[in-house]
Parts: C-alpha cells; structure tokens; sequence
C-alpha cells in the first residue's frame, strides 16, 4: 500500500529538482542545480553559448536584420534565490556576466530579479507592474509576463481573468513610464504527451490567452486589447517624450 499523502510530497519534490532539465544532467557527479557549482555551470554556459551561436548562425538578432530583441538568462531566480544564500548570489552574478560576455548585440534581462547586475535589466512578472521600478536610473521599465491567465489544476474552476482587467493593467502601466509589456500568454497551448506545468496540472496550456490553445481567437479578449493598442499606439507621440510634467487636475 502507498501513502497517498507520501506519493504527493515526493511528487512535489521531484518537480522542483527536475523542471526543465533533462534527466541526463541531474546524473552528472557532484551536480547541484542554480547555484554556484561547477558541473552546473560548465553546462549552462555550453547550452547557453550554443543557443547563441545558433541564432546568430540564422541571422536572427536585430543588428542582424532578424526579430531578436532581447535576451534572457535565468528565469524569476530572484523569487528562489534566498534558498541557496551566498552560493545563490555567486550564481546569478556568474551567470549575467557569461551571458552579457556571448555578445549577442541586444540587452539581457533578468526577470524579478531586483538586484540583476549592470547591464543587465531587471524585469517585472505578474498581473500587475505599474508599481515596479527597475534597480537603475538608466534601466527601462519592463513587463516580461503580463498573466493573461493562469494554469489549470485537476479539480478546480477554469482561470479567467477578465479582458477589462488585463487592459486596464496595460493602460496604467504604460501611463505611468513602462516602455515594454509582453503578454504570457498571448497564444494559448498544449503541452507534449502528459507533461504539464507542474504537480497536479493538466497538460492544457490555454491560459485563457486572447487566441486559443487550438488557435482560435478569444471574444471578447482579443478584440478588446487590438482596440487597447491602437489606443496606446495613437498616444505615441505623448508616451515617447523625453521630458514629463505633472499637471494638476484639482484636489
């Protein structure tokens, strides 16, 4: 007999030593994963520098005549970090430094991570980002992931966040300084075979995105937000100026 409890802990467990990695690396002697180690680090840098080569075997970044903007090493590492203390710190500051030294030829950033090191960008998750500001004057404000949902849990409701909310967020960020926001997600998906988000979450990945995870669009998300953007879009020449003033409007 199994433990139902027991099987569920260790289920969690291995989720958060496994996620995203191939099983081969966690079988690498002495291997410890985001954190100062070297078996983890030699790997992380040849994955890294290999990504890297590739797009810039394609003509891919933007110097390049290709789409790529930006780039980005670790991900929320900031919201965990504190686990792995001064070895934590080590870790991140090691792995900006190899990421800005592949010269890609378009700014990294580094996703809540308050503390990310010059030149990286530190970037903001979440529902709401019209409160963050970046660690550096000379850093923009950035919405990496503005939520257009959430994920789907075994037994509970199906998350939706209603359009009016989302663009309400979006409007108020960039009114108050954002120059980038990026939706996650805006194409909803499914996950290959019967691997999900994590414990206890099904394979689909819809998100109650504004197209679908079958590539359908969704009303009234999608509308809404095209009609938010050609708003923002027209305010353009307003948002883009160097110099701001604060005006009065009464009490």
């Amino acid at each position: 007999m199994v433990d139902r409890r027991s099987k569920k802990k260790n289920t969690r467990t291995h989720q958060r030593r496994m996620r995203g990695f191939p099983v081969w690396l966690h079988y690498i002697p002495g291997m410890q994963f985001r954190t100062e180690n070297e078996p983890f680090k030699n790997e992380m840098q040849k994955f890294t520098t290999k990504i890297v080569d590739m797009m810039k075997e394609e003509m891919l970044f933007y110097w390049q005549g290709g789409p790529i903007i930006l780039a980005q090493i670790e991900n929320e590492y900031g919201n965990i970090d504190s686990i792995y203390g001064k070895r934590g710190k080590e870790y991140m500051h090691w792995a900006a430094q190899m990421a800005v030294a592949l010269n890609t030829g378009v700014p990294w950033i580094m996703c809540q991570q308050d503390d990310a090191p010059d030149p990286v960008i530190n970037t903001c998750n979440g529902f709401y980002c019209d409160s963050f500001t970046p660690n550096s004057l000379k850093k923009p404000k950035m919405w990496t992931e503005n939520w257009s949902g959430w994920f789907q849990s075994f037994g509970d409701p199906q998350p939706h966040r209603p359009v009016e909310d989302v663009a309400f967020s979006v409007a108020r960020f960039f009114a108050k300084g954002g120059t980038f926001q990026n939706y996650y997600m805006y194409h909803g998906g499914t996950n290959f075979g019967r691997t999900a988000g994590g414990p206890f979450v099904t394979t689909t990945y819809d998100y109650d995105a504004p197209i679908d995870e079958y590539g359908i669009v969704r009303q009234p998300k999608w509308g809404h937000l095209k009609e938010l953007h050609q708003a923002i879009k027209i305010c353009e020449p307003a948002l883009t100026l160097e110099e701001t003033a604060e005006l009065p409007l009464g009490l």
